[in-house]
């Protein structure tokens, strides 16, 4: 038994694209030789889900993770859009060894950068997207 993660954009109309892995990978490693035209320009909703499977046959859906994607003119991952992104998500990591707030001050910093995270890099499936994308994983 081990892990597998199966991807999927979505498009405009909510139809599914399955995209490998790898491919991902080399994206979001700004490959110079990999891009995907289609989304040039766009922000893009992803779909990665996180699997229990054997062999190549999924058992259980661990989680799924739904987060946009910003591709440039070129169809390349955003560069800067994805180091907002990660920059973004380290605000919302537990300070550690900061200093001490007084008793009445709450630092809330977290929360804001949690919510505009949310805003600027995550999505939430209808049932029916949500649904269609737990059939595919199943039906691969």
């Amino acid at each position: 038994m081990g892990t597998g993660i199966r991807v999927f954009f979505l498009d405009d109309d909510d139809s599914i694209q399955r995209l490998p892995l790898a491919r991902l990978e080399r994206l979001l490693h700004f490959d110079p030789a990999e891009s995907v035209p289609q989304y040039a320009g766009k922000r893009v909703r992803c779909a990665m889900a996180f699997l229990e499977v054997s062999g190549r046959q999924v058992l259980a859906i661990k989680n799924i993770d739904y987060s946009l994607l910003h591709f440039d003119a070129k169809g390349r991952i955003d560069k800067k859009e994805w180091e907002e992104s990660m920059r973004l998500g380290m605000e919302l990591l537990p300070h550690i060894g900061g200093g001490e707030q007084p008793g009445h001050v709450i630092d809330a910093q977290h929360r804001f950068a949690k919510r505009r995270y949310d805003h600027e890099f995550k999505w939430k499936p209808s049932r029916k997207v949500d649904e269609e994308i737990v059939a595919a994983i199943f039906r691969q």
